[in-house]
């Protein structure tokens, strides 16, 4: 696996800790925080088929900072302006299959919302079996703002 740069990934005895690292985007997505929690869930997956006795129990995921995720990052979206018709739908298939690894991951995922869950935050959310939010968490569409 490379590098991570916008991921925090943990293995702490039977849980596997999960965390955004761009707190000063509120953890907003772009091209490399998708292709690095792809690679993550992908990672956590073969380890599970690989050794399920030893394998993480459960993961929960979260967000460093204030936010657990703001969504798309405003400066990726602009980026994406300039894409082609396949570029933008070749991002939407690398989303979709990050959700979608997410979603089927062979062990209980727990979102710790520990604030704002925006847009794409929201898709993360709905991809896990259980979510716990601090009780001044904010949850919301709010791409309808923008006509998205």
């Amino acid at each position: 696996m490379n590098p991570l740069t916008r991921i925090k990934l943990d293995f702490e005895g039977p849980v596997a800790r999960l965390m955004l690292a761009r707190p000063d985007v509120r953890n907003a997505f772009d091209d490399v925080l998708i292709m690095e929690l792809s690679q993550a869930l992908t990672e956590l997956t073969r380890v599970y088929e690989t050794a399920p006795e030893t394998a993480p129990r459960a993961l929960v995921l979260t967000g460093e900072g204030a936010a657990f995720c703001a969504g798309a990052d405003m400066s990726w979206m602009r980026r994406s302006v300039t894409y082609t018709q396949i570029e933008n739908e070749n991002d939407a298939r690398r989303m979709s299959a990050m959700y979608r690894a997410l979603d089927e991951l062979p062990y209980p995922t727990i979102a710790r919302v520990n604030g704002a869950a925006l847009g794409g935050g929201m898709g993360l959310l709905a991809c896990c079996d259980m979510v716990v939010a601090v009780d001044t968490a904010q949850f919301g569409f709010t791409e309808v703002r923008l006509g998205i």
